[in-house]
């Protein structure tokens, strides 16, 4: 009965992609991975939990000077108020100067109240500069890969844009399938594969770029049906790296996708164009959209 009710008290749900997993027994505590939680947090959860440190902090400090022999002076009828104010003022290093203290009792809590926010300060400073500063790749990825016919051969294509449109230099791509097979013990057990790319570098990725993995005998999607996929549990992961060069960073981006999100005999809308003044025109409206192959054959 014990095992049963920790395991369902470490139960959570984990995203990755598309698909959510729930894990049990892994006994992890809120404090034991802060940082993690603090860069991965939400800037509105973030900040949230920046503001409530900062209450707690002081609505404690101010407790233990109003608890005090008037540790300090200019405090009408020691209101927990004013002790309040003091303490936001200490912590934060403002120091007005009106109220002060006046005992060693409340010079030693106001030490160890600078130390605090001396510490905290810094910390909260190194938080928010690593947050802003962290290398993010906005890469655009089209919202289903489609396999279809590419100079004669079945292809599996996805569509990749820059929203920032500058240069991300010695872009590479590369391609995963995952699906799941059973071992020659009986073991289930998800197996994954690199799938070749007809071209998996770029000099210059500014606008868009497509991947392509042709459907051949040596690929592992040769052969397979809808159906197939879905029975397999297939996905694919895309893992685009590159050098930012106006942020002077190395950029990653990923993508994964279901089975179900993979369109067979479709091919992408044509994205570019010719604008009224000649110029090339690059029209992200239509950038997830797909038509339907007429022409296309699973085993063309």
């Amino acid at each position: 009965m014990t095992w049963h009710h920790n395991e369902r008290a470490s139960r959570r749900v984990v995203r990755l992609g598309s698909r959510e997993i729930v894990t049990e027994g892994l006994h992890l505590s809120f404090w034991a991975d802060i940082s993690h939680r603090c860069m991965t947090a939400s800037w509105p959860s973030f900040i949230a939990g920046a503001a409530l440190v900062f209450i707690v902090f002081n609505a404690v400090f101010a407790t233990l000077y109003w608890i005090g022999d008037q540790p300090i002076a200019n405090v009408p009828d020691g209101a927990y108020i004013d002790y309040l104010y003091f303490s936001i003022e200490t912590l934060s290093t403002a120091g007005y100067g009106d109220m002060h203290p006046q005992t060693h009792y409340g010079h030693f809590i106001a030490a160890i109240e600078l130390f605090t926010g001396i510490f905290s300060m810094s910390l909260m400073t190194g938080l928010i500069f690593a947050r802003f500063s962290r290398p993010r790749a906005r890469l655009l990825f089209a919202n289903n890969p489609v396999i279809s016919t590419h100079e004669g051969r079945p292809t599996l294509m996805i569509r990749i844009a820059n929203e920032r449109s500058n240069i991300i230099s010695n872009a590479t791509a590369k391609l995963w399938l995952f699906k799941n097979v059973v071992s020659k013990e009986g073991q289930s057990i998800r197996r994954f594969d690199e799938l070749p790319l007809l071209r998996s570098e770029s000099p210059a990725l500014a606008l868009s770029w497509t991947l392509y993995h042709v459907i051949d005998e040596q690929s592992p999607l040769y052969g397979l049906t809808p159906e197939d996929f879905a029975a397999n549990g297939l996905s694919l992961v895309v893992q685009i790296d590159g050098y930012d060069i106006v942020a002077a960073q190395t950029l990653s981006a990923r993508k994964a996708y279901d089975h179900v999100e993979i369109r067979f005999g479709h091919r992408y809308a044509d994205i570019l164009g010719t604008a009224e003044d000649g110029r090339l025109l690059f029209d992200y409206s239509r950038f997830h959209d797909t038509f339907e192959a007429e022409d296309f054959s699973p085993q063309s």
